[in-house]
């Protein structure tokens, strides 16, 4: 093999040696899923990938789903945890991480990016040694390559075309599901033969549909016909070919015979296929099909809406949460800080059962001394009563509880009174 024929080897082994190669793929899977070529006759990439309803569809659903979920900072205190609205990184996760972007869409993007590339990265924001920004890095638009030193070097392409280089300890990168502790993989690389096929049915089934739910048709003549023939045949066969033309009348001349080539779309069992991607695509999301509309089959996940979301949060949206949350603690706090504050997501809202269940929740955890009145209204989002709406009470006459021994020693005094005014004792 002459050197220039070896050359495009060593740059793709080098891609892969940078990107990561997939676990059990060959060179040849791996770089045709990385660099958006055919798999099962289909281009899979980034885009195509998200032209398949179920890939869109399980990203959008776990992306939207987080970002709208409250992420704040708290702080440790001696009475308990407190948000720490005084942080600066505070103002930074939950409302708005840079000047042009708003918390919700900046955790949509980096959620996404994680599903599907495997890694989110940001740009740190710095003011001397403090985090005071975070700016979403576009994976398109970020190449990571060695730098002279052989150590790595990130080079973003800017919207308007111009490039920069960003330093190594200005990046951070949240790893999704990772096989070496550092790098998360890909399942746009993992994926590309499912995601292909899946592709490829969509593909068919659509050319199917175009031409009237048939094969391919032939049209078989005794003789061979002249070039005016020809012309004319297939004019006439137009018009009534299609499935905006089923139904119409057709006039076979000539001794002309019909025939069909292929399979048809019930021995190639083209519905139960799509729905078989659908059901092997919501596998590699972790996600349920019925919560991207695919009802063919009932869930194992309960029969409440609040057991259903339960499953949800604990298997699909609780990793990606924890993975979230640490990543912050370890690359964005200091470590005095991180003594002192944690970031957190706060998950009640996806747990919030009919009002019925409410009720009989607050009811019951009020009953029990275990939440105050105040802190029921702060759920439901309410302002804060003050006074006894903030003392902890328990069903028993609904008294405070550091007043309960209070109230019996003077019930029991209320009770001797009582039996000495029946029958005093006589004076001597």
């Amino acid at each position: 093999m002459s050197a220039r024929a070896a050359k495009p080897g060593r740059i793709r082994a080098a891609l892969l040696g940078w990107l990561g190669k997939p676990f059990g793929l060959t060179d040849a899977d791996a770089w045709a899923a990385l660099s958006g070529a055919t798999v099962g006759g289909v281009q899979v990439n980034a885009q195509t990938m998200l032209t398949i309803s179920a890939v869109w569809a399980c990203a959008r659903l776990i992306s939207e789903t987080i970002s709208t979920l409250p992420l704040s900072m708290y702080e440790r205190a001696s009475g308990g945890k407190r948000i720490a609205t005084q942080h600066p990184l505070h103002f930074v996760i939950h409302d708005q991480p840079n000047a042009d972007t708003t918390a919700a869409v900046h955790w949509e993007a980096m959620v996404a990016a994680m599903l599907l590339r495997g890694n989110a990265r940001c740009e740190k924001l710095m003011v001397g040694s403090r985090v005071v920004g975070l700016q979403f890095l576009d994976p398109c638009r970020l190449w990571i390559g060695r730098g002279a030193d052989g150590k790595k070097e990130y080079r973003y392409t800017e919207r308007d075309g111009k490039q920069r280089i960003i330093p190594r300890d200005r990046i951070w990168n949240v790893p999704g599901f990772t096989l070496d502790g550092i790098e998360g993989v890909s399942v746009l690389a993992y994926g590309a033969r499912v995601f292909g096929s899946a592709l490829a049915a969509e593909t068919a089934s659509t050319k199917t549909f175009e031409k009237g739910l048939q094969p391919t048709t032939y049209f078989k003549f005794p003789k061979v016909l002249r070039t005016d023939q020809r012309a004319e045949a297939r004019e006439a066969i137009e018009k009534i070919s299609g499935a905006v033309n089923a139904g119409k009348p057709a006039i076979l001349e000539a001794d002309m015979d019909v025939g069909t080539i292929g399979i048809n779309p019930d021995d190639a069992q083209m519905l139960e296929s799509r729905g078989f991607s659908v059901e092997e695509i919501c596998r590699w999301f972790r996600v349920p099909p019925f919560m991207v509309g695919h009802s063919e089959k009932s869930t194992s996940w309960g029969t409440g809406i609040e057991q259903q979301m339960i499953g949800f949060l604990t298997f699909t949206l609780g990793p990606w949460l924890r993975r979230i949350e640490q990543a912050i603690s370890k690359d964005l706090l200091t470590p005095a800080d991180r003594l002192r504050f944690y970031p957190k997501f706060a998950v009640e809202g996806l747990l919030r059962a009919d009002s019925a269940g409410r009720s009989a929740f607050y009811s019951a955890m009020v009953n029990n001394g275990i939440l105050t009145r105040d802190e029921v209204r702060e759920l439901e989002d309410r302002e804060p009563m003050g006074g006894n709406a903030a003392v902890l009470t328990v069903q028993t006459a609904m008294a405070p509880l550091d007043s309960l021994g209070q109230a019996n020693d003077a019930a029991a005094a209320r009770a001797a009174l009582r039996s000495w005014l029946a029958d005093p004792e006589p004076a001597e």
